[in-house]
């Protein structure tokens, strides 16, 4: 987190042949990552983890082109993606953030996904009722089994007394040069 640069590690990645690239970094870096290989020409299958897809974000400041053929998975619904473009959800969301957070990129991921985790909360908090302690606070995050607007068909959020993990169903999707399409089913339980 503190190197200026990832050159040293990417040259390192490249001369060991590795064929095969798990990229699992911060916004920033993700950028870095991708630009990176494309001036080294580096291009092992290149897995993005979910948290630096955004294309306002990362994929435009590494260059959309570098970006193309990156596999990632997805469980909200990507503002860049044009089968949303007349989602209702989509449009309620862009309302949204036009009206109560107007600086906000509406191609960045990141600005669905605080949204939706808003949600989850306000939903949490609300089945607490008066009763906002951590303990039943707690408690309500741990029994959950619900739909969100902006999650992908297929995908819900759950969550059970020994299972703190909400999302655990995602698509797969590949970078082409303006936008993650999805591939294949759902996967997840």
């Amino acid at each position: 987190m503190t190197d200026p640069t990832v050159d040293s590690q990417l040259l390192s990645l490249k001369a060991s042949g590795a064929d095969t690239f798990f990229n699992i970094t911060t916004p920033k870096f993700a950028a870095m990552v991708i630009k990176k290989n494309a001036d080294i020409g580096w291009k092992p299958v290149h897995y993005l983890n979910n948290v630096s897809i955004s294309v306002s974000s990362v994929m435009q400041p590494a260059g959309l082109e570098n970006g193309i053929g990156i596999i990632t998975s997805q469980f909200i619904k990507d503002p860049t993606d044009p089968q949303w473009a007349n989602d209702p959800a989509m449009k309620e969301w862009t309302e949204f953030m036009k009206k109560y957070n107007k600086d906000v990129n509406l191609a960045d991921a990141n600005g669905v996904y605080g949204y939706s985790v808003t949600q989850t909360l306000v939903h949490v908090l609300k089945m607490c009722g008066d009763n906002l302690t951590r303990e039943n606070i707690m408690k309500q995050a741990a029994s959950l089994d619900m739909n969100l607007p902006m999650l992908l068909p297929g995908v819900n959020l759950k969550t059970g007394p020994d299972d703190f993990y909400p999302v655990e169903r995602e698509r797969l999707a590949k970078f082409d040069g303006k936008t993650w399409v999805q591939f294949g089913k759902v996967y997840g339980r």
